[in-house]
């Protein structure tokens, strides 16, 4: 009895082109049709691993982890110079999401940074930020701004201690005028200083102490008048 063949039955096309795009593993350098290339590894057709893009639309470099598509656990983010033309650090740190996430370095120019911790790409949590002007403040932050406990140390040698609300001075804080000898305690409101008590400290050794020292308070009861003001202001 004669032997029929069977014909084998061929896979369509398509699914073969499905499967040579689907990415997956180390791949060579891959240009999306917005032209941002990406060289690294990938899984389930996503980018995933190590990895590191360039877009073109900014020139902004990416280098570090992805997950899933998005930059997650550390990576570093350059951004090209103007002028000449080289890549210069813009964050180096944790990422969450697609987000800065985690502790990181921010580099806003060449004289201002921020060194601590973010939350879902904004500043939160215990942080140094290193200002243009030389002031230096360091402690907490929320969603972008000093809040909470810090200290705000100005070129001068003036500092702040105290907290923070909507990054200004607001609650309780300790001022030390330095050049002046003068240490002031007390409540602030929005950056202004609206009641306690200012006080005398090394006025002899500061360059520029005022001419007379301050004059003893004789009223009967301070603290009752300092803690009423205080209800007042921060009610």
């Amino acid at each position: 009895m004669p032997l029929r063949k069977i014909k084998k039955k061929r896979e369509p096309n398509w699914k073969e082109w499905d499967r040579l795009a689907q990415k997956e593993g180390l791949r060579a350098p891959i240009t999306s049709v917005n032209g941002d290339v990406y060289t690294g590894e990938w899984k389930d057709d996503l980018k995933h691993g190590k990895g590191t893009q360039v877009w073109k639309a900014s020139g902004d470099l990416y280098d570090g982890d992805w997950e899933a598509g998005m930059r997650h656990e550390f990576g570093t983010l350059s951004v090209r110079d103007e002028d000449s033309g080289e890549y210069i650090k813009k964050y180096s740190g944790g990422w969450k999401h697609d987000k800065r996430h985690g502790y990181g370095t921010n580099y806003y120019s060449q004289r201002e940074c921020y060194e601590g911790e973010w939350q879902r790409g904004q500043r939160g949590g215990w942080g140094r930020m290193h200002y243009s002007d030389g002031s230096v403040y360091e402690g907490e932050w929320l969603g972008d701004q000093r809040s909470g406990k810090g200290l705000l140390r100005l070129p001068n040698g003036n500092r702040y201690e105290g907290t923070w609300e909507r990054d200004m001075k607001n609650g309780e804080g300790r001022f030390l005028h330095q050049d002046k000898g003068q240490v002031y305690s007390g409540t602030w409101v929005d950056d202004v200083a609206k009641c306690g008590v200012m006080e005398d400290v090394d006025r002899d050794s500061a360059p520029h102490s005022p001419p007379y020292p301050i004059p003893q308070c004789t009223l009967e009861d301070s603290d009752a008048v300092l803690t009423a003001a205080r209800e007042h202001h921060l009610q």
